[in-house]
């Protein structure tokens, strides 16, 4: 069967903001949401098509929700600035009314040893990985406690585990401290608001061939084919862990893989972007 947009869908008429949506993983979940019948605010950087090295703009994602009968909208913003996550919010609920769903995605990476990292580059991952995320959760959370309902859901990595004494080091330490933060706040958010009838919860995909993994040759001819986790597996799993009651579907710290064998997953085909 064809992607399509079911309007009746399992987040029919949920209002749902997804940062770092141009392309990859962000685009991904922001397409299968609007599959459901949410209504979508798809955030990032790139707005227009050829402004970022890599391929992908919040425009394309919203033109390719728009043309298959979908709800979204773009609204261009830099998280790295608290200005932009607050004017992000703002206009989000101002297009489509209080956020049911906020999910943190963007993320700015670098990758380096330890005795070479600059300070501006580990303030920024920080900004934009952890404390971005932080800040947007208490932007919309009024709303959802005013509701008693919402869901957050935090877009983590395996780079969040301990890694082994003789790894080699790939120069992901900060990395792996940002998305590690994540965690531990999204466990934290969960207990805070497990009485308010909200959900929060974290997921990391594996290694999914996004732009942005390709970039940094993350995956390569020789990675085995096994190793890598369809994009559509990533989204199917981020779809299934923001409905249902979120006191039984919180505090979660989640991996695609596993994911989709608990929950028997069968992942939708995606809306295509031309």
């Amino acid at each position: 069967m064809s992607a399509k947009v079911n309007k009746q869908g399992l987040l029919a008429g949920k209002v749902v903001l997804v940062t770092g949506a141009s392309r990859g993983i962000g685009a991904a979940i922001a397409i299968r949401y609007a599959m459901e019948g949410a209504r979508v605010v798809v955030s990032a950087r790139t707005l227009y098509k050829g402004e970022h090295v890599l391929e992908g703009s919040i425009n394309e994602v919203v033109g390719c929700i728009r043309s298959a009968g979908g709800e979204a909208y773009a609204v261009r913003a830099d998280i790295a600035i608290e200005e932009h996550r607050v004017n992000l919010v703002k206009q989000a609920e101002q297009h489509y009314g209080p956020i049911d769903i906020l999910v943190n995605n963007a993320a700015i990476t670098w990758f380096g040893q330890v005795a070479e990292f600059t300070k501006k580059r580990y303030s920024l991952m920080m900004e934009v990985q952890v404390y971005a995320a932080f800040h947007l959760a208490q932007l919309v959370l009024p709303g959802m406690r005013a509701r008693s309902s919402g869901w957050i859901l935090n877009i983590s990595s395996h780079a969040a585990i301990h890694p082994e004494k003789d790894g080699g080091g790939r120069g992901s330490t900060v990395y792996g401290m940002c998305k590690a933060a994540l965690e531990r706040f999204t466990t934290g958010l969960a207990s805070e608001v497990f009485e308010n009838g909200i959900g929060v919860n974290v997921i990391s995909p594996g290694l999914v061939a996004t732009p942005g993994v390709l970039h940094h040759k993350l995956v390569t001819e020789d990675t085995p084919q096994e190793n890598i986790t369809p994009v559509e597996h990533m989204a199917e799993c981020c779809l299934r862990l923001v409905y249902g009651e979120p006191q039984k579907m919180t505090g979660r710290i989640c991996y695609a893989v596993e994911m989709m064998e608990e929950f028997s997953l069968t992942p939708a085909e995606l809306l295509t972007i031309n």
